[in-house]
């Protein structure tokens, strides 16, 4: 045993080697190992024989092993003749050796995972051991599949339809699969099903779960996954043609239970234990735990024998709904045919007929009592129609298996009792759970359901936080109100808390700990518990910060905190402001916004896409979008994170365009009055300052953009002027007088006047009176004209460059002509100009109208290349100024402001920026100088490596750096503009260098020898000369051209658009600027100062509109976003995309339709046919009666009908279960058909005596008195107490007690009472049977027994209980019975 042992850890340890791709485990995979191996050891126990008790043959043991798999102390002599083997006591329970990860050889395919546990394992320890060890997801549905265990002929549509349809329904809604996992019959269907998902779907889609729970002791090669430590993985090798009775594991199967109950070679051991930790996984919670909902289970079943009609049966009986595939042979075919069949047509006959038909040669072993007993089993399945699905591929129906087996489970909860809002909720929470929006459209959202708002926000919370956005648009499209939801403050901050992974959610964690810490200085440990969740100021306060601090806050601070220094009147005003803010804010809130900003936030696309639908303020959302998911991705360290980000904020500008430029179609007016509106909704801000902080060029270079732009940048100004009337009037301004100059009043005025004209015109034809407007624009007066020529930034701008140039010109001066010891006047003047240039510099840098603060304002202005041209300048002019005024640096002084003119000439080409022509090519001159840069350090690479070499060749220890820099670099970066050396061959001239290298005008002389020739190898300076100039001067230079070509061709198509842009800031900074040009510039800022000093400057508002106004203005752009939409969706079903597509899915219907044709052929009408010829042999002593005596109906008289037959409902059938109730008896199969004591009794089963009482509702299938208290009638009495409840709809209610022994609530009972009626009750016999009688006493009004009453059941603390007459009550079926006879008597809707 030992040896054995020893051989197979060994075995084990080099099939580990050889699946491992490393030669050592990770220590995180270790670890992990040997936890699970630790859990799985104290925790899952194996089951083996150690009574070994010989069998037939004399090596084998009853159990089924041999003997020398059994321990030393099992192992009996021959001649032992000791007590006989029983499972259950000589079989014993020990740590399992067989669990771990499994693999099957298969190249790409991941290890699943294993475990052999005992028959007597908890279902709890099994979940513990699938969800926390295994890290499975607890699954939103269980579908069990059983079926034939022997491989069985599928057609190709029906195989294809189930493992497309099965594969589907598990990945849409998270399910587990449970199969008996070998490699036979239906579950290598499934298991197939698995391969082809896995082969055909990416990594990033969801694993289907395909668990196994087999027998242990029918697996082949079982072997090989046994080891005392675990397998990780086990290598298991599949047999098929030497697994003889036995069977192997299916290869594709995800998770395997083996089920151990030490023996060998008996199948269905599993049975039981999957039977149970099917009803433990339905018992657990669906989703969270707050959900009421439980774990729906399906039973799907294919094929099949007696084993699978006993596992239907069971799973029917506990509620749990089956689908059955017709045309998938056997039982499931049996079943599918009598499915529509009424009650009184199953009889035994009938299924004679289909067994023989179904079963073929297999039908000579079934017995008569095993046929009747499928006869009563069919009949209990039949009678349970909500349960019961079959799926038929011949029928004309438009779902596949998939919504076949969801749509069973809906129908399962579907009773005539149970309709109402519950049931609805019910089966929406299933929907949602399972995430299929098509389940519910068609079965829940219908006619007969009728919902408020109020009763789907659970539903829109669970979909929002669940990431279905396909529900959140039906739930909208069915009655959702976004302003009812998300009106409690609560919800949209517990939506916040419930935000997914994000980086977003990790800003908003750490803010809420400076909070707290904040808070902890302040006011102290007692106060912290109100700062541990998460309140929507600090969503505001996260918000803001991506938006800018140029915005207000979008939602009000949730509490103040005050220094305690600050005085009561200080935090009076503090709450007055606070509380004024807060209401604004509140008044503002539009939920479309809140949920929006929520979706964005987590970088949600499908669900942003919704909310933003639904949002007011659309342009300026989607601008605000684009601004929130750039600034995440510029923080965010996963580039593909990032990436995708901006993809989304892209996204949002894209919408921004459309919504727009419809918007701009429409009427500009409107659209200019858009994008300067100041949003309450967005903290206050323009659309067009969003744009600009996201950088959004695309949005900013739209026409209706730019025209804005113009119309600021004119001023006053009409845009038609021509510039050079616009300068003529600079230096002739009385021409303003004239209608020289056009004014944009003058403009409004003239379509004002054409505009009244025009309605004169159609009242004079209609003979109409139209009110006149009393309302007229005056045209400007002479100073108003004057100010709007001279205050217009087109008119600034070019005051200024007439200015800068006198400015370089007076520099040019000074420089050239005039730059003396003592400055002279010019130079003062030069000096007083560049004054007033600084003060402009220092103006702009301190001026921020949209309050940025300084720290973003210097930084903004640090970023602009103009500004840092200025800054150089600027200190340039400085330290050369300084030095001029040294006398020892005068000349060093005059070299640092020469340079400073080149900088002051750079900054010149700022000018052009405003130009269409030139502004884009400068854009384009940067980006070459960019490139140029790199091009730069490649060439001195090449430089250097050339300069060296050749100055070492031919000069030998020169000293002087200036001259080993200029033989070095300077003369190799010459030679490739053609300035060759001539020292490099024999034929230099020895007298234009010095021999000793001491002339300091001359270079060091080469290496010479004794007759004063050179020593150098003339061949190899030469060739590195040639090399040089063949990579220096043709390959790089080459390269640089194109590099220059890709760049221009690159930055061309968006030169346009970036102009535009970076046209805006010009516009503002001339639109600011004092309108007299430097210097006389300082008079302004002089003006300005002395403003600051007396009086604080108003920050520039941004444009209010009236609310009326604005509400209008509102409208109109969701009606102009509406009309987007429509358009973008047109676009988008006849793009060429969507065209290829429907195309193919016409294609993919037509050929399934062909092919269910040709499978069908003529199957409907011939099983049509069948069914009849079946009705007609059943009933053909009736038929030819009446086909012998046919008597016309209008000769039998009222008294002469022919009685109707028995109802299928007067029989009982609780009194005929097969289990009798708390016993382990069961009962002989009485079929309906003779179930009536006349009808000839079954052979088996023999009649009462005589004298005995028998049952008057006829046979029950077993004798006795049972578990009644005597033979015959058993009396009983339900006392149902009753009230009214006038509260709530006068609802009615009635007295409940807890019966501790059932564990439910029942009746009051009273024994003995009056006789009353027959009760099909499950305690039933041939010979007792339960007569019941129902007291109602109803208590109408308040008297003193209702108080009494009321006072015993507040005493009562729980056993008493008023609870609802209704049908979701849970008692026991007659009690049921018993309280719809009362709710009848009040004629109460039960």
């Amino acid at each position: 045993m030992g040896e054995a042992e020893g051989a197979r850890q060994l075995s084990h340890t080099l099939a580990i080697h050889a699946a491992s791709p490393f030669k050592h485990l990770s220590f995180s995979s270790s670890f992990q190992h040997s936890a699970i191996t630790s859990w799985i050891k104290e925790n899952i126990c194996k089951r083996f024989c150690f009574h070994s008790s010989p069998k037939s043959k004399p090596d084998v043991c009853k159990c089924g092993y041999p003997k020398t798999d059994h321990v030393n102390e099992a192992i009996k002599s021959e001649d032992f003749t000791g007590e006989s083997w029983n499972r259950h006591r000589h079989v014993r329970e020990v740590p399992t050796d067989a669990f771990g990860d499994i693999t099957f050889g298969s190249l790409g395919q991941k290890p699943g995972k294993y475990a052999r546990v005992s028959t007597n394992t908890s279902p709890d320890i099994l979940y513990q051991l699938l969800t926390e060890q295994w890290k499975l997801s607890p699954p939103n549905l269980l579908i069990s599949v059983t079926g034939g265990a022997k491989d069985f002929y599928l057609k190709a549509r029906l195989k294809n339809m189930f493992r497309r349809g099965l594969i589907k329904v598990a990945q849409t809604t998270g399910a587990w699969i449970i199969t008996g996992g070998t490699h036979v019959g239906v579950m290598k269907h499934v298991g197939q099903a698995v391969r082809d998902n896995v082969l055909s779907c990416s990594s990033t889609q969801g694993r289907v779960v395909a668990i196994g729970v087999a027998t242990w002791g029918i697996i082949h090669n079982r072997d090989s996954l046994v080891y005392s430590e675990g397998c990780f993985p086990a290598q298991y090798v599949m047999d098929v043609k030497g697994q003889g009775r036995l069977s192997n594991l299916d290869n594709n199967h995800t998770h395997f239970l083996l089920v151990d109950d030490g023996t060998h070679g008996h199948y269905g051991v599993e049975i039981e234990l999957r039977s149970r930790l099917e009803k433990c996984i339905s018992e657990k919670h669906l989703g969270n735990r707050e959900s009421g909902a439980t774990i729906p289970v399906v039973c799907v079943v294919l094929d099949g024998g007696p084993g699978t009609l006993n596992t239907m049966y069971n799973t029917i009986l506990n509620g749990t709904p089956c689908v059955v595939l017709e045309g998938s042979g056997r039982v499931a075919d049996l079943i599918a045919d009598v499915a529509e069949l009424p009650l009184s047509q199953i009889t035994i006959a009938l299924i004679h007929q289909l067994m023989k038909k179904f079963f073929s040669q297999a039908y000579d072993n079934f017995t008569d009592l095993e046929i009747i007993t499928w006869t009563k089993m069919i009949q209990d399945i039949i009678r349970r129609p909500h349960l019961l699905t079959v799926f038929r591929v011949s029928e004309e129906c438009h779902w596949d298996v998939d919504v076949a087996i969801l749509q069973a489970l809906l129908k399962a909860s579907r009773t005539n009792k149970s309709q109402g809002t519950e049931y609805w909720k019910s089966q929406l929470e299933l929907a949602i759970a399972w995430n299929r929006v098509d389940i519910a459209e068609t079965e829940i959202f219908t006619e007969d359901s009728q919902w408020e708002s109020s009763e789907l926000h659970w539903a829109m919370f669970s979909a929002l936080v669940g990431n279905k956005p396909e529900f959140v648009r039906l739930l909208l499209e069915n009655g959702v109100s976004l302003r009812e939801f998300l009106q409690d403050e609560q919800t949209l901050r517990e939506l916040y808390t419930r935000l997914p992974n994000c980086i977003f959610l990790s800003k908003l964690a750490k803010r809420v700990q400076s909070s707290r810490k904040q808070l902890l200085k302040t006011r102290g440990q007692s106060h912290l518990g109100q700062e541990k969740i998460i309140t929507m100021s600090h969503v505001s306060d996260e918000v803001r910060h991506l938006l800018g601090s140029f915005t207000k806050p979008l939602y009000p601070s949730s509490t103040m905190t005050y220094p305690f220094k600050m005085t009561i009147e200080d935090i009076s005003l503090s709450v007055i402001s606070e509380g004024s803010l807060r209401a604004t804010i509140v008044e503002e809130r539009d939920p479309g916004k809140d949920l929006f900003l929520w979706a964005v936030v987590q970088s949600n696309k499908e669900l942003a896409e919704i909310a933003w639908e639904q949002c007011r303020d659309c342009t300026s959302a989607a601008l605000a979008a684009s601004k929130i998911l750039k600034k995440m991705a510029e923080d965010i360290k996963d580039t593909d994170k990032a990436e995708e980000m901006k993809e989304l904020a892209n996204h949002y500008e894209k919408h921004a365009i459309g919504v727009f430029s419809e918007c701009y179609n429409s009427d500009q007016e409107r659209a200019q009055k858009l994008l300067v509106r100041a949003s309450p909704l967005w903290g206050r801000t323009t659309c067009l300052r969003l744009a600009l902080e996201a950088n959004d060029k695309s949005f900013v270079a739209q026409s209706g953009v730019q025209n804005l732009l113009t119309q600021i940048w004119c001023g006053g100004l009409s845009v038609d002027n021509p510039v050079w009337r616009v300068m003529t009037c600079m230096v002739f301004f009385p021409l303003i007088y004239t209608k020289f100059l056009v004014f944009r009043r003058d403009e409004v005025i003239q379509r004002e006047a054409e505009k009244s004209e025009e309605i004169k015109r159609v009242a004079t034809v209609t003979g109409s009176t139209e009110p006149a407007s009393q309302w007229r624009l005056t045209p400007l007066g002479m100073w108003s004209r004057l100010v709007c020529l001279y205050s217009s930034p087109q008119v600034k701008f070019y005051w200024n460059i007439v200015f800068y140039f006198a400015f370089l010109l007076l520099f040019a001066v000074v420089l050239m002509m005039d730059f003396q010891a003592t400055p002279s006047a010019w130079e003062v003047l030069l000096y007083i100009w560049l004054f007033s240039l600084v003060c402009e510099e220092v103006r702009q840098l301190f001026h921020d109208p949209d309050g940025f603060g300084f720290r973003k304002k210097a930084t903004m202005y640090i970023q602009d290349l103009w500004n840092i041209l200025d800054v150089l300048s600027i200190l340039l002019f400085i330290i050369g100024l300084a030095f001029r005024l040294i006398s020892t640096l005068f000349y060093a002084g005059k070299i640092v402001l020469c340079i400073d003119f080149v900088v002051f000439c750079l900054r010149l080409m700022a000018i052009f920026t405003i130009s269409r022509t030139l502004g884009p090519k400068i854009i384009i001159v940067k980006r070459m100088m960019m490139d140029m840069f790199f091009f730069l350090f490649l060439l001195s690479i090449w430089v250097v490596a050339y300069g060296v070499a050749k100055q070492g060749i031919l000069i030998n220890n020169d000293s002087r750096l200036d001259w080993i820099f200029r033989g070095a670099v300077y003369e190799p970066y010459l030679t490739i503009f053609g300035n060759f050396p001539t020292n490099i061959d024999i034929t230099f001239d020895i007298n234009s260098c010095s021999m000793s290298g001491t002339d300091p005008l001359k270079p060091k002389c080469p290496v010479l020898d004794d007759n004063q020739n050179p020593v150098f190898p003339e061949w190899l300076t030469i060739t590195l000369l040639c090399v040089y100039l063949l990579f220096a001067n043709i390959l790089l230079l080459n390269l640089l051209i194109a590099i220059f070509n890709f760049t221009f061709e690159e930055v061309q198509d968006n030169t346009d658009r970036i102009w535009k842009f970076q046209r805006y800031e010009l516009i503002k900074e001339y639109h600011s600027r004092p309108a007299a040009p430097p210097p006389f510039i300082i008079l302004s800022h002089i003006y300005l100062l002395i403003s600051k000093m007396i009086s604080s400057l108003v920050r520039a508002k941004n444009f209010t509109l009236p609310q009326a106004e604005d509400e209008e203005l509102l409208s109109w752009e969701s009606l102009m976003k509406d009309r987007y939409l429509l358009t973008t969706q047109q676009e988008q079903s006849q793009s060429m995309e969507q065209r290829i597509l429907d195309t193919a899915q016409k294609v993919s219907t037509i050929s399934d339709q062909l092919e269910r044709d040709e499978e069908t052929g003529s199957t409907p009408l011939e099983k049509r046919l069948a069914r009849l010829e079946n009705q007609f042999s059943i009933q053909s002593p009736s038929c030819s009666f009446y086909s012998l005596v046919f008597i016309p109906a209008a000769l039998i008289t009222k008294d002469e009908t022919p009685d109707t037959p028995e109802e299928e409902d007067g029989l009982h059938v609780n009194a005929r279960q097969f289990f009798y109730p708390n016993t382990k008896l069961t009962r002989f199969p009485v079929p309906d058909e003779k179930v009536p004591w006349e009808v000839y009794q079954i052979s088996k089963m023999k009649s009462p005596a005589v004298h005995a009482k028998v049952n008057p509702g006829g046979r029950t299938g077993i004798r006795g008195k049972g578990a009644l208290s005597r033979l015959g009638p058993n009396l009983n009495v339900d006392l149902v107490l009753t009230r009214c409840r006038s509260n709530e709809r006068s609802a009615l209610e009635f007295l409940a007690i807890w019966d501790e022994n059932q564990g439910t609530m029942v009746l009051p009972g009273v024994r003995p009472a009056v006789f009353e009626g027959y009760v099909d009750d499950c305690r039933n016999t041939d010979n007792a049977w339960v007569e019941n009688t129902v007291l109602n006493i109803h208590l109408d009004g308040i008297n003193q027994v209702m108080v009494d009453i009321n006072n015993m059941v507040a005493s009562s603390s729980g056993p008493l209980q008023w609870q609802e007459v209704s049908s979701k009550t849970r008692l026991s079926p007659s009690q049921i019975d018993s309280l719809q006879q009362v709710a009848e008597l009040h004629n109460r809707k039960f």
